[in-house]
C-alpha cells in the first residue's frame, strides 16, 4: 500500500458539488492499494499513520501524533498513486489493485484507524472527487508498506534479476 500523508489545518473532499468528508486539524491521507497488498499491509500502514509523530509539541518540535493533538484523518482512495510514468507519456496503472480488491482494503484501513482511536472521514471510492486542503507546514510524506520477503523487488525501483 502507498499513502501520501499531508498534515493539514483543514481538508475536505466533494463529489458532484457535495461535501462527503471534511476535517479540521489532522491528516489528509491519499491511499493507494497495489497488486499483492492484503490485510497485513493494511494493518501495518494504519498503525504507522496513526502513530506518526509529525505535529509540533510545545517546543515546536515534530513530536506528537494525530491522537495526541485530538486530530482527525480524511482518507481518500487514489489508485493513481501506482501510476507508472517510465514507459511513455501516458501512465500505466497495472501496479494498482483491481477495485474489487482495493475497496475492501481501503475500508479496512479506515476501520484500523478508527480502532486505534482516530476519528475518520472518507471520500467516495471510485468517484470523481475534488479534494481541497490547507497543508500545514507544509508537511507531506510518502509512505510505502514494506515489500513482501522473497518478492521481486530489491532496492527501491530496481527489479530483481531472474
Amino acid at each position: 500500500m502507498r499513502a501520501v500523508v499531508q498534515r493539514v489545518s483543514r481538508a475536505q473532499v466533494g463529489v458532484a458539488g457535495e461535501t462527503v468528508g471534511k476535517i479540521g486539524c489532522g491528516l489528509l491521507i491519499l491511499l493507494g492499494v497495489g497488486t499483492g497488498d492484503g490485510l497485513k499491509e493494511c494493518v501495518w500502514l494504519a498503525d504507522r499513520v496513526a502513530k506518526l509523530r509529525i505535529f509540533p509539541d510545545d517546543a515546536g518540535k515534530m513530536n506528537l501524533d494525530l491522537r495526541a493533538i485530538g486530530g482527525s484523518a480524511l482518507v481518500v482512495s487514489q489508485f493513481t498513486l501506482y501510476g507508472d510514468c517510465t514507459g511513455g507519456r501516458r501512465p500505466g496503472f497495472t501496479g494498482a489493485a483491481r477495485p474489487e480488491v482495493a475497496r475492501p482494503l481501503v475500508d479496512q484501513f479506515v476501520e484500523e484507524l478508527v480502532a486505534l482511536g482516530v476519528p475518520v472521514q472518507t471520500g467516495m471510492f471510485g468517484a470523481d472527487m475534488q479534494v481541497e486542503l490547507v497543508n500545514d507546514g507544509p508537511v507531506t510524506l510518502v509512505m510505502d508498506t514494506p515489500a513482501p520477503k522473497g518478492g521481486s523487488e530489491t532496492k527501491q525501483g530496481e527489479k530483481a534479476k531472474p
